[in-house]
């Protein structure tokens, strides 16, 4: 069962967000290379996140303070280079809620095939053995270095941000995503341009109403906001705004709260700090 959640209205969706993040706590030693995070569905106050690349394949259950609630290896599947992490529904229309890894991480540039791993959120958090299910795709004009994962909170479809020098990225929906099946990414359009140079996207997350998008790069975070919007692709098409950051650093990961009303922020490095930036105050 899912939780019940405040939509964003009811919560007071974020015209602006406090300044100043707020340190929460470190990074259990178990992700010493965080690169993802996402809210659960299922358990509230808990955020799934994992490791780069050279590390055991698991998903890991903390709480924004850092603590470690639990590990989940992974089993039934491989992985060469996950990059981001996501929450959502397990279809469209389902009642069971799923989280999705993204191995798509490709600095070379000659991976021809890649991946979603999906995995439905246990309904108790001790850590145990988790199955997951390999949904293996290829883009449809070349290959692409990608660490930015989207899913729609309605629909489940699966967006990708690929990670470039000289923009936020290109956005990709991925078609036809099945099991022992060969999805495809289709090219929609560039992300659009922010008002002062930026690139290369690292991570991305879906606001729990599906109407707003963050990006994150090494130097800053960018939110898109299209209110009442159908589809993420709709939403990445707004021109974005800079919303509080930390650093500098290896901004590797970001994550909405599963209320909206703020976002959760890490990087790598061992020990590194988790930082929370919420809702400014109304006047």
């Amino acid at each position: 069962m899912l939780l019940a959640l405040p939509s964003a209205a009811a919560a007071g969706a974020c015209d602006a967000y406090d300044e100043h993040p707020q340190e929460m706590g470190r990074l259990p030693a178990v992700l010493p290379e965080l690169s993802g995070l996402a809210a659960s569905r299922r358990h509230a106050g808990v955020y799934w996140a994992h490791n780069d690349s050279g590390h055991e394949l698991a998903l890991y259950a903390i709480r924004e303070n850092g603590t470690l609630v639990a590990s989940f290896p992974l089993r039934g599947a491989s992985a060469v280079d996950p990059e981001d992490i996501a929450t959502g529904p397990c279809a469209a229309a389902s009642p069971r809620s799923c989280i999705y890894l993204a191995d798509t991480g490709d600095n070379l540039h000659g991976r021809k095939r890649v991946q979603i791993l999906r995995v439905e959120e246990p309904d108790e958090l001790r850590g145990r053995p988790l199955t997951a299910t390999s949904l293996p795709f290829a883009y449809a004009d070349d290959t692409h270095d990608v660490e930015a994962l989207l899913v729609d909170p309605r629909s489940a479809e699966v967006y990708v941000v690929t990670k470039t020098l000289f923009s936020l990225g290109d956005l990709y929906r991925v078609e036809g995503l099945r099991p022992r099946a060969f999805g495809t990414a289709v090219r929609l359009e560039a992300v659009d341009a922010p008002p002062e140079l930026d690139a290369l996207t690292t991570a991305a997350s879906v606001h729990p109403d599906g109407d707003r998008v963050l990006l994150r790069t090494y130097r800053f975070v960018w939110e898109f906001r299209r209110p009442g919007a159908s589809r993420l692709a709709d939403v990445l098409a707004t021109r974005p705004i800079k919303v509080p950051t930390v650093g500098p650093g290896l901004g590797e990961a970001v994550g909405y709260t599963a209320d909206g009303t703020g976002y959760l922020l890490g990087g790598e490095g061992d020990r590194s700090a988790l930082f929370r930036v919420t809702c400014r105050p109304l006047p």
